[in-house]
Order: C-alpha cells, then structure tokens, then sequence
C-alpha cells in the first residue's frame, strides 16, 4: 500500500488515526539518531532518508538521478514498516539486530530482507531503532552500495 504525498506530514495525515502517533514517534527516533548527511524525503509511497546527491551525484543505479534511498518508515496495510538498507546489505549489522531484538520486544521478530514489520504499535521497540539508526553514516553506505549494488 503506497501512500502518495507531497510532505512528510501530508504522508502521516493519510495514514489511520489510530498509527498516527506511533508512526510520527518512529518517524522522530529515526529522524533525531541518523548521522549527518543524510535527507529526509518522500519517496517510493514512503517517509525515507537518503543520501543527497549534492553527496552522492551519482545517485541511485536503479532510478538515474534519484538520492540514494537508505532507510524508510511506512504505513502499510496491515502494520508499520522500517526498511533499512544497512540491514539488507550488512551482515554484522543484521546479526546485531537480530540478537538485540529480543532484549527490546517480547514478540518475535517479523523481518524480511530489510523490512521490519510491527503489526501492533505497541510492539514497535523504539530504543533498540534508535540505537540501530546511530550505526551507519552516509559515508558507510556509499561504501557499501559502491562495493555491492553499483556496476
């Protein structure tokens, strides 16, 4: 489920009454623990952070003079989501998480390749996305993209 919107906070208007507290929470522990140097936008139906290309000319190989995506928080149907690049593409930092996961939630952890899904808000383990938002600069992900995705 995409959500298009001009602004991030015409994205958190569109999203149900009952999230919109929890998403802008989210939204703010990303937000006030990413490094310098990265941007937030919305992009892809989501609320993301990217490297600019004022930092990154070449931008992202998949869409030609776009930022390069990092991290992004969605609505979707039937939970909140955080997608996180680092994850996908670093395995120390996935382990991390992983072990981490369960000294912060009594759930058990619903991940995809880099997607973290909460389907209850109440679920969503704050201190641990915020501890996982200091660990990669923007600096580290071109790295890591450069050395992975770019041709």
């Amino acid at each position: 489920m995409q959500i298009q919107s001009v602004s991030i906070e015409d994205y958190i208007s569109k999203i149900p009454e009952e999230r919109q507290e929890a998403f802008k929470k989210l939204y703010d522990t990303v937000n006030d623990n990413l490094p310098k140097g990265f941007e937030e936008a919305t992009n892809y139906g989501m609320v993301g952070w990217v490297v600019p290309l004022k930092t990154y000319p070449a931008g992202y190989h998949c869409t030609p003079g776009t930022p390069l995506p990092f991290l992004s928080v969605a609505s979707q149907k039937n939970f909140i989501a955080l997608y996180h690049m680092g994850l996908y593409s670093t395995p120390e930092l996935l382990d991390w998480f992983v072990a981490e996961y369960p000294k912060h939630s009594k759930k058990k952890l619903d991940m995809g390749k880099s997607c973290v899904r909460f389907k209850k808000v109440e679920d969503i383990p704050f201190e641990l996305i915020a501890e996982l938002s200091k660990k990669m600069t923007a600096d580290d992900w071109i790295k890591i993209y450069e050395s992975q995705y770019k041709k």
